[in-house]
């Protein structure tokens, strides 16, 4: 990772949390595939966790949108393991079917997530891990996201 990281980072930056145009979501898309996993998931943990960014479940749910069916069901499962299962009382009252994880819809889904992070904080870490194992998913990310996570990235290349 370079100076075209670091530059590419404050470009995004200067969208806020609006998407990004696609062009630079090709780089960002070129540059998650080619990531270690490791500092992949560092970047996104500190854009979930960061003030700069929307909430950790605004995110999840965004990315649980453009997510495909086996991703959802992926997401939707690691979420539910953070709370300790499918019969958590927030599955029932966000109307999800855990058996249908396709059909639950992202506002749903940041129902749960915010449930979860409340219960296990630790779960910002986790789904960190998950999405770090599906980066196609990371460029639908806002634009300061995707900078805080390729800042992240970026510095640790540096220690």
């Amino acid at each position: 990772m370079n100076s075209n990281l670091e530059s590419l980072a404050q470009q995004l930056s200067t969208h806020g949390n609006a998407p990004v145009p696609p062009e630079a979501r090709q780089q960002v898309e070129q540059i998650v595939q080619q990531a270690p996993p490791q500092a992949l998931s560092a970047g996104l943990q500190d854009a979930f966790n960061s003030d700069q960014t929307p909430p950790f479940a605004q995110m999840v749910g965004q990315l649980f949108g453009h997510a495909n069916e086996q991703q959802k069901s992926g997401i939707l499962g690691a979420l539910l393991g953070g709370l300790g299962g499918a019969s958590h009382p927030v599955v029932q009252q966000a109307g999800i079917d855990p058996n249908a994880p396709a059909r639950a819809t992202p506002q749903q889904v940041e129902q749960i997530a915010q449930q979860a992070q409340q219960q296990n904080p630790g779960i910002v870490g986790q789904m960190s891990q998950f999405y770090a194992q599906h980066p196609t998913l990371v460029k639908s990310l806002g634009g300061m996201a995707l900078a805080v996570m390729l800042g992240r990235m970026h510095g640790s290349t540096r220690h």
